[in-house]
């Protein structure tokens, strides 16, 4: 296993990596609270990866009846963001990135007195906002060809402290067709397993879409036999826009059931958005 990875960049920002995981996170707020946050969030660190390899056989397993038996802290966050949507196939790996920025986070500002934090895991994103303070995030609507297509608006007096974005061209595999689905929740490992659902459920079988089995193209992932997609063609605009509807569906049902708070979903430049406020806005280019 490799060695974890600290470094600040030109910009001030710390950058922590070790093997898949890659984060970035940047501190506001009195300058020696900035720098006593980063020494927390290195030495917490060094022990997420190890943790996580230790339950890996357990982490790729569907979730069913029972609850996962698991030991570490963003093990468990794992299991409890992936445990509302047992009813599908989902295992806990579905919230592995947005899991490791909520534990890295909370060691951040764990005693700290910051005005607000964020910690990047590739896209998920765990925030802290004080009193009086906000955030903006952007968006990528194609993962794959990833560019500021718009951005959420976060404030301390809504819940939402946790973002993430699946879809096809992510570092994951995705069942769905979905360019990208971006999620706001309470957590950043419980948006990430619902962007991970959402993402499944912006959909249609046509010829322009290609499929294999996952453990085809990596024998250890944890969707097995499933088909995940591997490419997309053009579409049909009827059929781009059936396949948002039903992600839209998905996102409309999670927020109803109170697991999500909003979603943004695209598919071939036409967008959907799933949410209770104004949350998402466009970039002018858009």
């Amino acid at each position: 296993m490799t060695c974890a990875v600290s470094a600040r960049l030109p910009d001030g920002r710390l950058h922590l990596q070790q093997g898949p995981i890659d984060l970035i996170i940047e501190a506001f707020g009195a300058a020696a609270e900035v720098e006593r946050a980063y020494a927390q969030a290195i030495e917490r660190f060094g022990d997420v990866l190890p943790g996580l390899v230790g339950e890996l056989p357990t982490l790729r397993q569907p979730v069913g009846e029972s609850y996962p038996a698991l030991q570490g802290p963003v093990a468990r966050r794992m299991a409890e963001a992936v445990w509302p949507h047992r009813a599908v196939y989902i295992t806990p790996m579905a919230a592995v990135a947005g899991a490791v920025a909520d534990e890295v986070l909370a060691a951040l500002v764990c005693g700290r007195t910051l005005d607000k934090a964020y910690v990047n895991d590739g896209g998920d994103i765990a925030i802290h906002l004080a009193p009086g303070h906000q955030l903006r995030a952007g968006i990528a609507a194609d993962l794959q060809a990833p560019q500021l297509s718009g951005f959420a608006t976060l404030h301390h007096d809504r819940p939402v402290r946790g973002i993430a974005t699946s879809g096809r061209g992510g570092r994951s595999f995705s069942l769905g067709i979905a360019d990208s689905a971006t999620v706001l929740a309470t957590t950043a490992a419980a948006a990430d397993a619902a962007a991970t659902l959402i993402a499944n459920a912006v959909n249609v079988d046509a010829p322009a879409v290609r499929r294999q089995p996952a453990r085809d193209i990596d024998p250890d992932s944890d969707l097995g036999e499933l088909a995940v997609t591997v490419a997309v063609g053009d579409l049909p605009p009827a059929l781009v826009l059936e396949a948002l509807d039903r992600g839209v569906l998905e996102a409309r049902r999670l927020r109803l059931g109170g697991m999500i708070d909003s979603a943004a979903v695209s598919l071939q430049g036409h967008w959907r958005i799933e949410a209770s406020g104004t949350v998402f806005a466009r970039t002018e280019a858009e």
